[in-house]
């Protein structure tokens, strides 16, 4: 019981956060939503941020998931679909983050370090397939470029949906469909003719 407790605790607050912004939500407003008193919120969780960063270890153990490299073999175009659309939605679930994400890291050194620890994993593993996919022939490129492109990929992986937010889309598979296809596209001048061919297969197969 406690521990369904604890478990709709935090599926609200999540769910709070995304619709109203973090700054906004109070424990008092999730104990209200849930019908709970705050000493029963508090029995559980010690504050808000308390709150957070259970959201944030759900969050972490998602975003490890969905950065896993193939296993035993170079990457290929539809790995790099597969992956960014898992990091999309993980990030669109957990919107909240990155949407309050000054506010939050600024008052909370755990958290910043720990989403310094994501960013980091995330760029590693960004020049990894870059590494992977010039290996395996599908990309031409130099070092540099590599390099280059893979900050490109991770800064607008990790930035659009705030941009799509600022821009007004109500759509959330909408921004997460819109947003694999630009990161896609910032590999296109790299790749050979054939693959580059396949891209815009892939591309217009999910935007139709």
């Amino acid at each position: 019981m406690a521990r369904d407790t604890r478990r709709r605790i935090l599926d609200c607050s999540l769910a709070m956060f995304n619709a109203q912004g973090e700054p906004t939500v109070t424990t008092n407003h999730i104990a209200d939503e849930l019908e709970i008193s705050p000493g029963n919120l508090y029995y559980h969780f010690r504050n808000k941020d308390d709150i957070i960063e259970q959201l944030f270890a759900r969050f972490d153990a998602r975003m490890d998931d969905a950065l896993a490299a193939p296993d035993g073999r170079l990457p290929n175009l539809e790995d790099i679909w597969l992956q960014l659309h898992l990091v999309f939605e993980c990030i669109w679930d957990y919107r909240f983050l990155y949407r309050d994400l000054v506010e939050i890291l600024s008052r909370n050194r755990r958290l910043r370090v720990r989403f310094a620890r994501i960013l980091k994993r995330a760029d590693d593993n960004a020049h990894a397939v870059m590494r992977g996919l010039s290996q395996a022939g599908v990309m031409r490129a130099s070092a540099a470029e590599l390099d280059a492109a893979a900050t490109n990929i991770l800064v607008l992986a990790t930035f659009w949906l705030n941009y799509a937010a600022v821009r007004g889309d109500k759509d959330e598979n909408a921004a997460i469909r819109d947003g694999i296809v630009q990161v896609m596209m910032l590999l296109a001048p790299f790749l050979r003719d054939a693959e580059r061919v396949h891209l815009n297969t892939l591309t217009q197969a999910y935007i139709d």
